[in-house]
């Protein structure tokens, strides 16, 4: 029999144990094999650990590239054919589109090689090996250094064994913390530059359903685009050049035209962004409850302003797609994160782990004077945090340089004080030079895709904002102009500055860049945009930065004891480390899901579901004529089933920012679908995993093709990839012994041609 004290401590170990629950967790590839493959396979999973990270043969990891800083991609054809999502080549796509040639609303598909367009800047990395190298950069570093002077040790060591492992080499190193700096793993990687754009459906394919839509389920989105990755002629990365060839891999992905079934077991491969499964509750509650409120009441209104006047002027809706279309994303998802962190009680349930913890602590001397102090720590930092600190640093990140003008004013304020720095002399010297060159460099880029009177109207609107919301300790002297001078009319005020400024337009920046050094700071010093950045960063950086930095290295060092003392805690857990835009295998299985009482959600949707959607009047909704024709006809190729054709799938992957993009892979190791999003109820998952709610968004292989193939008539793309079709998963059941491993190699027999 239990007695009192007993229950209550088994109560809270059973609600707050926070063991990885079914289908959580983003896993790092090279440790599979000891964490994962086993469970994998009692799954369902037909490949080992090996099929997919190897540094011997070729294996999965060799068909997926970071693409770009922030999405996934994958390769599906031996001529270094990549599919991404379409909102991850959105920029691109936007930077070769004119009025004239609006390739954003018409889509563009390159016919013959000559016709794919280079992209300069774009990357794609791939990953050519993973190594712990945890005992080479901690091993000098003493416990009990202040987290500063760690940090430069660990960084100095970092810089240390990048060098030594790609001496002699093409490769880069990446070396990130994990476990709040517990672990450090390398990631060695191949980086290739001539990435061509190949193909895109139109937005009322590649973004259907729109910012309505954006983190939603049901969805029916064609989100991809295809690029080209180039090489040269020793297969290796080289700039662009005409002379370049087609990238050979080392492995494409076979797509699937078997299809999902509910239950089939997934695999999602790519670089998530950034999770923080391991917070305390007093850092869940700052986010709930202050920050992401800030955050989404100042995109609010920004996103008001953008959409108001992309609507009433084409060239600006052109200019502001890719920009509103990043507003938004984030904006939607703290709104969705906000509401699923209340229905999870998630700081209830932080707070009960806490205990349990504080429990453990107590109960021997050595474990007191480790772990003792961590949670009451924490609970002083974040009471400091939330006396205005945290709300003034959002401000400054999402008022202030969310104004063009003012984000783009940094650059000069930069400028001035590097001119300073070197005196008053006549000629600029080489550091002086160098950033005026930069700065006329980038000038086009800017002013291209740069409306002054929509930027004027998100100048007055969120200034406004960030005066009445903060207290006055955290206004710049110069605010006081609006009252004074403006009687608080914040129009008349941005008149004055956009009027006034040498920075608000192209030609007042050529005009600019070419004084003198002495002639330009006395233009700088006296330019308003850049008084009012300058008012703006010295508030931040004297009130707001120093107290924040510090607190933010304190909760550092806390998060990387509390973490230690959790996995001491609960030695049989499985621990995974959060997301940090390193790769990562998240594995779980198609399932449908009830986002609230009595309403239930299917696991797919089907063409039938657009045009039912479909409605002239709204931008998100309309379709295309061709691809109603093919619909009304049934003409889906190869690529339909049972008289449908299939357009999106959930699954139960656990994914966050930089997966989309990430292939989804079933049991065989085939790609079934491209992952594109979350559900909106499950947006909490990069702070708390919940089981019953958390989907992945991901758009069928086969919808892919079919657009291709049958709506674009790029039938020769097709031709490229190697289509199979190897029947249902055929998934084990739970309690069976999995079968053997499949080698990834594939008959010639199980493809299948395209008409």
């Amino acid at each position: 029999m239990f007695n009192r004290k007993q229950l209550c401590l088994w109560v809270l170990m059973a609600i707050s144990s926070f063991s990885a629950s079914a289908d959580e967790g983003m896993w790092l590839p090279m440790l599979l094999k000891q964490l994962n493959e086993a469970d994998m396979q009692k799954k369902g999973m037909r490949l080992s650990a090996e099929d997919i990270y190897s540094i011997n043969k070729s294996s999965l990891k060799d068909a997926i590239v970071q693409f770009g800083g922030g999405c996934t991609g994958e390769i599906i054809s031996n001529q270094g054919l990549l599919l991404t999502n379409h909102h991850c080549g959105y920029g691109q796509i936007q930077s070769h589109s004119s009025v004239e040639d609006d390739l954003l609303t018409n889509g563009f598909w390159a016919m013959t090689r000559d016709q794919e367009k280079p992209n300069p800047g774009l990357t794609a990395t791939f990953i050519v090996r993973m190594e712990d190298v945890t005992k080479q950069i901690l091993g000098d570093v003493p416990a009990g250094l202040p987290e500063a002077e760690r940090e430069q040790r660990v960084q100095a060591n970092i810089k240390k064994v990048q060098a030594q492992t790609t001496a002699g080499t093409h490769y880069d190193a990446i070396i990130r913390p994990f476990f709040y700096g517990n672990e450090y793993y390398m990631y060695v990687t191949e980086t290739f530059r001539d990435i061509r754009l190949v193909g895109a459906p139109p937005e009322s394919i590649g973004k259907f359903g729109g910012d309505t839509d954006n983190w939603m389920w049901p969805r029916h989105t064609g989100d991809f685009s295809l690029f080209r990755i180039y090489a040269g002629p020793d297969n290796k990365p080289a700039a662009y050049s005409p002379n370049n060839k087609p990238y050979v891999p080392k492995h494409h992905l076979p797509i699937s035209l078997a299809g999902i079934q509910q239950g089939d077991f997934t695999m999602v491969f790519g670089f998530p962004g950034r999770t923080t499964e391991y917070l305390p509750s007093q850092a869940v509650r700052e986010i709930a409850e202050i920050s992401d409120p800030a955050k989404v009441k100042i995109r609010t209104v920004k996103l008001g302003i953008l959409d108001q006047d992309m609507k009433a002027d084409p060239k600006v809706r052109i200019q502001y797609a890719a920009k509103y279309a990043s507003v938004s994303n984030a904006h939607k998802k703290w709104i969705g994160e906000m509401r699923g962190l209340k229905k999870l009680d998630a700081i209830a349930k932080k707070q009960a782990l806490e205990r349990q913890f504080a429990n453990w602590v107590a109960q021997e001397t050595g474990r007191k004077a480790t772990y003792s102090q961590v949670l009451p720590q924490f609970e002083q930092n974040y009471a400091t945090l939330a006396k205005g600190i945290t709300l003034a640093r959002d401000y400054f990140n999402e008022a202030v340089l969310g104004v063009e003008l003012l984000n783009y004013a940094q650059n000069y304020l930069n400028l001035a004080a590097t001119i300073q720095q070197a005196g008053t002399a006549t000629a600029a010297s080489p550091e002086i030079q160098q950033q005026v060159d930069r700065l006329r460099t980038s000038a086009a880029g800017f002013f291209k895709n740069y409306h002054l009177a929509t930027d004027k109207k998100v100048f007055s609107a969120l200034l406004q904002l960030y005066a009445n919301d903060l207290a006055p300790q955290f206004h710049p002297a110069v605010l006081q102009t609006v009252s004074k001078q403006h009687k608080g009319n914040w129009t008349a005020y941005a008149d004055e500055v956009y009027a006034n400024s040498n920075l608000s337009s192209a030609e007042k920046v050529k005009s600019l860049l070419q004084l003198a050094p002495a002639q330009l700071l006395t233009k700088l010093m006296a330019d308003p945009a850049v008084q009012l950045m300058h008012g703006f960063s010295t508030v931040y950086r004297s009130k707001v930065l120093p107290t924040y930095t510090a607190l933010n290295d304190q909760n550092t060092l806390l998060n990387r004891t509390y973490l230690q003392g959790l996995r001491e805690m609960q030695k049989d857990r499985k621990f995974y480390p959060d997301a940090n835009l390193t790769l990562r295998v998240s594995y779980g299985q198609v399932d449908s899901y009830k986002p609230a009482d009595g309403v239930t959600y299917d696991y797919y949707t089907t063409l039938e579901g657009i045009m039912e959607k479909e409605d002239p009047t709204i931008p998100d909704y309309k379709v295309p004529a061709k691809l109603k024709e093919l619909y009304q006809k049934k003409d889906y190729g190869p690529y339909g089933m049972n008289g449908q054709m299939p357009v999106g799938f959930i699954a139960s992957n656990h994914t966050t920012g930089g997966n989309s993009g990430s292939p989804v892979i079933n049991a065989r190791g085939e790609l079934i679908g491209t992952n594109f999003d979350r559900n909106w109820e499950g947006t909490m998952s990069d702070i708390m995993y919940d089981p019953d709610r958390v989907r992945n968004i991901s758009m069928d292989a086969r919808y892919f093709l079919f657009i291709v193939d049958k709506f674009a008539g790029a039938g020769h793309l097709v031709k490229e990839m190697t289509l199979v079709n190897n029947g249902p998963q055929d998934a084990a059941p739970a309690n069976s012994k999995a079968k053997p491993a499949l080698k990834l190699k594939r008959n010639k027999k199980q493809q299948v041609k395209a008409d």
